[in-house]
């Protein structure tokens, strides 16, 4: 070992087991299981863009039980948040 001169690294030769031989596609890409399903996973969208993504996946949801459901838990957390805050929530009853 000289002193001016710096180590090199090994390389390796490495192919994982799980690979594929056609070369398709990357091994390590890790990919969620309903991605290519969705509208609003994907490229960088402005703020307006993924919320009218969302919006259309929530419209076009054949199963109606989960917009339902989805509205129920909003509903409950808006009457959490109302009632941490104090607000007078008299003023929506008639008199």
């Amino acid at each position: 070992m000289g002193i001016l001169k710096l180590r090199k690294n090994k390389k390796f030769s490495y192919t994982p087991r799980t690979y594929d031989d056609k070369g398709e596609g990357n091994p390590y890409e890790i990919k969620h299981k309903f991605d290519e399903h969705r509208k609003t996973v994907g490229a960088n969208k402005s703020l307006k863009g993924k919320f009218n993504d969302a919006l259309d996946d929530y419209k076009n949801n054949p199963d109606t039980s989960v917009n339902k459901r989805v509205l129920i838990i909003v509903g409950i957390l808006i009457l959490i948040f109302l009632f941490i805050i104090d607000f007078d929530l008299s003023i929506f009853l008639p008199k």
